[in-house]
């Protein structure tokens, strides 16, 4: 699947997810990579940014964090386009919950890690 089929995809889960979970969302981006930049594919997505547990408030001018999908790994992660749009969504609630300050134990016991 190329970067551009990758990234409809991507947006159509997105947009699939509950609006209490995306609603909260302030100053976060969406984008999608072919692969983390050490060039492995056991990371399917990133939080990049600073949980909104740990800040105390975004000023004028702040870049926005940032949540990554990773095309490659994604794809080599799944047998069919079924399983890939169930990763992508399970990818980015784990990513989203790391925004609201959910950590991998946390998620591990809520079964999204």
């Amino acid at each position: 699947m190329d970067a551009a089929a990758f990234e409809v995809l991507v947006i159509a889960e997105l947009d699939e997810l509950p609006d209490d979970m995306v609603d909260g969302l302030e100053n976060v981006i969406f984008v999608t990579d072919d692969r983390p930049e050490d060039g492995s594919l056991d990371i399917l997505g990133l939080y990049d940014g600073v949980a909104l547990t740990e800040r105390d408030r975004y000023g004028f001018g702040e870049l926005p964090d940032r949540i990554i999908l990773y095309r490659e790994p994604l794809l080599a992660a799944c047998a069919d386009l079924d399983e890939l749009k169930d990763q992508i969504h399970v990818t980015l609630v784990h990513e989203i919950a790391h925004f609201y300050g959910i950590d991998d134990d946390q998620l591990h016991e809520l079964g999204w890690a």
